[in-house]
């Protein structure tokens, strides 16, 4: 892995992105959204997550946060454990689920292919982070980040997108609240 994405600095503020396996598009239903919003919820609360951006898309999850308590990496670690243990659950139980024989087979085949993994890999591995320095750079990863879902065409401005921090910077906290950067307007 590229020494360019590690996290160097425990105390840094940094852009991560993660997808599930095979970019599989896993966040279509309201119950898998909701298991992201706990989640970081909880990291919020439990695990010093301070989070400043986010974007939750159909297979992956845009952040922009900082870890309180100097471990980014392990924050992160297990939010996605978490996260993967919850979501494979749900889609088991989740008897609305039209394609869950067919999920759960894709993150079985993914586990296959990975010796560290039991039985299903819901995510990929790499998160690819990339620690923010300066002003200019988080503006260009908020810009990034909220930009995603009209990339995406899934929507024509930032705060159409239910799940992502642009709302938040339009007085919208219905979704999740973040923390405030302190410079950004």
């Amino acid at each position: 892995m590229s020494r360019n994405y590690k996290f160097h600095n425990k105390e840094g503020l940094y852009f991560v992105s993660f997808a599930t396996v095979n970019w599989v598009d896993v966040f279509v239903r309201q119950v898998y959204f909701n298991v992201l919003v706990e989640s970081i919820i909880y990291c919020r609360a439990n695990k010093g997550m301070q989070l400043y951006a986010y974007c939750f898309m159909p297979s992956h999850v845009h952040l922009i946060f900082r870890s309180a308590n100097g471990n980014p990496a392990e924050l992160i670690r297990d939010f996605k454990r978490y996260t993967s243990r919850k979501m494979i659950k749900t889609i088991k139980n989740n008897s609305q689920e039209s394609r869950r024989e067919w999920l759960l087979k894709k993150f079985e085949e993914a586990a296959i292919a990975k010796s560290n993994v039991s039985k299903y890999q819901f995510w990929q591995h790499h998160n690819k982070p990339i620690e923010l320095w300066s002003e200019k750079v988080i503006k260009q990863k908020m810009e990034y980040i909220h930009n995603n879902p009209i990339q995406s065409g899934f929507v024509t401005e930032p705060i159409q997108w239910k799940y992502s921090s642009a709302r938040n910077f339009q007085d919208d906290h219905t979704i999740l609240r973040i923390d405030e950067v302190g410079f950004i307007s």
